[in-house]
């Protein structure tokens, strides 16, 4: 009886196997390749991407670094001392300027911003998705034409704050 049983179950296995390898060579060499969707369909913006930001002109600085931030997000508020530290070298540095976008309203924004320490002139209101951004907090270096040179994303690590620091 138990042998019987132990060949019931290795057939069992073995055709488990042979369907589990017939699925997996399907998949791998038979399916059609995926094919990424084009940077525009992508979430969130891209170095070489033109930046939209309503009513605002790029060509007022050689630079424009772009802070997309929300009210809710707590990366953003953990990244406060970064920011009033950013301010600091960006009142420096003469060829860039700093723009703050929110999606709340721009009074929230101010708020939220001097909650934080940091003072920023220039605050926005705009839906971050129309701006290609996909998540806060957000950095972007634009140049003149509106170009995104450079995209940073999320809580910075010291050397990608390095990074920013470096590109202004």
């Amino acid at each position: 009886m138990y042998k019987r049983i132990e060949l019931i179950a290795n057939v069992a296995i073995i055709i488990a196997a042979v369907l589990l390898g017939a699925l997996v060579v399907n998949k791998f060499f038979f399916s059609p390749r995926s094919v990424p969707a084009p940077a525009a369909d992508a979430r969130g913006v891209k170095v070489g991407d033109k930046v939209a930001l309503p009513d605002f002109d790029w060509a007022g600085s050689q630079r424009t670094l772009v802070l997309a931030l929300s009210t809710s997000c707590h990366f953003c508020t953990e990244s406060a001392p970064f920011y009033q530290h950013l301010v600091a070298e960006i009142s420096k540095h003469s060829g860039t300027r700093l723009v703050t976008v929110v999606p709340q309203s721009v009074t929230d924004g101010r708020k939220y911003l001097e909650g934080l320490g940091v003072t920023i002139d220039d605050v926005r209101q705009s839906q971050l998705d129309a701006i290609g951004v996909g998540g806060t907090p957000t950095l972007i270096l634009v140049d003149k034409e509106g170009i995104a040179k450079k995209v940073w994303l999320g809580k910075l690590a010291d050397d990608a704050q390095s990074d920013v620091i470096s590109q202004l």
